[in-house]
C-alpha cells in the first residue's frame, strides 16, 4: 500500500523562549545547518547561540504567531488536508525539526498498512540544509525501524512547469491592483561553502557571473542556480521586463560569505535609489513563516520605509491555494498509479 508524507521545516511549539531555544537547538545542530566539526559545532550552537538567540527570536515569533499556532505549521496541516481529500492514498504530515516529526510521520502511515512511501520534502530548490537533512533522517529512521518500507523521493520541483505556473500566477493575482516598481525574488541563503560542498563535479560550482548559466551536471545539487532558474522561468511567465526585477538572499547568520546579493542590502539599496513601490516574493519557501512573515513582512519593510521607500509589499507563499492543492494531488495521484516505486 502507499501513501504519502508531505515535510516542510518545522517551528517551536510555542513563541516561549524555552520552547524556541529547544528547537534552535535541535535545529543548528543538525550537521547540515551548521557543518562544522561536532566540537566546534556544539561550542557556538550551546555556548554562544543558544545563550542570547532564543529571547530575541522569541519575539520574532510572537509578532507573526496566531491563534491557531505557528502559521508555518497551520499552513502545512491545511495543505496536507486540503490533499488528503483529493487523492486515493493516505497522506500524512512531518517536520525535519519539532512536531510532528518525521518518525511520528512515517509511523503513523506504516500504521495504516503503508510500506510504500513518496517522500515530499515542502521545498521547491534543492540544498543541504534543506532536502538533504530530510532524506538522510528518513533514511535512518528506515533502516533502523522499518528495513522493509521503501522510499520514493519527489525531486526538486523549481523548475516544474505546474509549479512556476502555480508560483507566477499568484504573484500575477496578488499584484493586480497594486503600484510596484520592482519585484524582489528572496530566497533563503546558504553559506557559499554549502554550493561547492554540493557540487558532484568538485571543479563546477565557482560562484560567479557564469557558473550557474553554464550546463553542468552539478546543477542538479545546486541550490543557487535552482534560486536564479525559478526567477528567471516565473520571470518568463510573467513577461517581465529586464531591470523590473532581481534575485537576492536573506537569512544570513554568522560571518562567513553566504550567497549575495543580500536582501536587506539589496532593499535599502532601491530605496535610496528612489524606488518607492516595491514587491517581494519568497520562492524558497512554499509555507509562509518566520522568515517571510518577521523578516520580510515586518522588518524589510520597516528598513525600506526607513531608507525613503514608501511601501515593501509581501506576496504570500502559495501556501494551501487550490491550484497549488490539485497540482500536489495529481502529483500524488500519478505516482500512486505506478505498480513499482523506485526506491530511495
Amino acid at each position: 500500500m502507499k501513501g504519502s508524507l508531505l515535510i516542510n521545516l518545522g517551528s517551536p511549539d510555542s513563541p516561549d523562549p524555552k520552547d524556541v531555544k529547544k528547537y534552535l537547538g535541535e535545529f543548528l545542530m543538525d550537521e547540515r545547518v551548521i557543518d562544522f566539526p561536532k566540537p566546534l559545532r556544539t561550542f557556538l550552537v550551546k555556548g554562544i547561540i543558544l545563550n542570547t538567540r532564543p529571547k530575541k527570536s522569541a519575539k520574532a515569533y510572537k509578532k507573526i504567531w496566531w491563534e491557531e499556532g505557528s502559521p508555518l505549521i497551520v499552513l502545512s496541516k491545511r495543505l496536507q488536508e486540503a490533499v488528503n481529500k483529493k487523492v486515493s492514498v493516505p497522506i500524512s504530515l512531518a517536520m525535519r525539526y519539532g512536531s510532528p516529526s518525521i518518525e511520528q510521520g512515517i509511523k503513523s502511515l506504516v500504521d495504516q498498512g503503508v510500506d510504500e512511501i513518496m517522500l515530499i520534502p515542502l521545498y521547491p530548490q534543492f540544498a543541504m540544509a534543506t532536502t538533504e537533512t530530510i532524506l538522510v533522517l528518513a533514511e535512518e529512521i528506515r533502516d533502523t525501524k522499518y528495513p522493509k518500507l521503501e522510499f520514493t523521493v519527489l525531486p526538486p520541483f523549481y523548475n516544474h512547469p505546474d509549479y512556476v505556473r502555480v508560483l507566477s500566477q499568484s504573484i500575477q493575482e496578488d499584484l493586480k491592483d497594486k503600484k510596484w516598481e520592482h519585484l524582489l525574488f528572496s530566497y533563503h541563503g546558504v553559506p557559499e561553502r554549502h554550493i561547492r560542498k554540493s557540487d558532484i563535479t568538485k571543479s563546477h560550482c565557482k560562484i560567479d557571473k557564469s557558473c550557474c548559466q553554464t550546463s553542468s551536471r552539478a546543477h542538479q545539487f545546486c541550490y543557487r542556480h535552482q534560486c536564479y532558474e525559478t526567477t528567471r522561468q516565473v520571470a518568463e511567465f510573467l513577461e517581465l521586463s529586464e531591470g523590473t526585477y532581481s534575485t537576492c538572499f536573506q537569512s544570513r547568520l554568522g560571518i562567513d560569505p553566504w550567497l549575495q546579493p543580500y536582501t536587506d542590502q539589496t532593499v535599502a539599496r532601491f530605496a535610496k535609489k528612489g524606488i518607492k513601490n516595491m514587491a517581494i516574493v519568497t520562492p524558497a519557501f512554499v509555507s509562509d513563516c518566520l522568515e517571510t512573515l518577521e523578516e520580510i513582512g515586518i522588518e524589510a519593510a520597516e528598513d525600506f520605509e526607513d531608507k525613503g521607500g514608501e511601501e515593501l509589499h509581501l506576496i504570500p507563499c502559495i501556501n494551501n491555494r487550490s491550484d497549488w492543492v490539485n497540482v500536489m494531488s495529481r502529483w500524488i495521484e500519478e505516482w500512486a498509479k505506478v505498480e513499482t516505486a523506485t526506491s530511495a
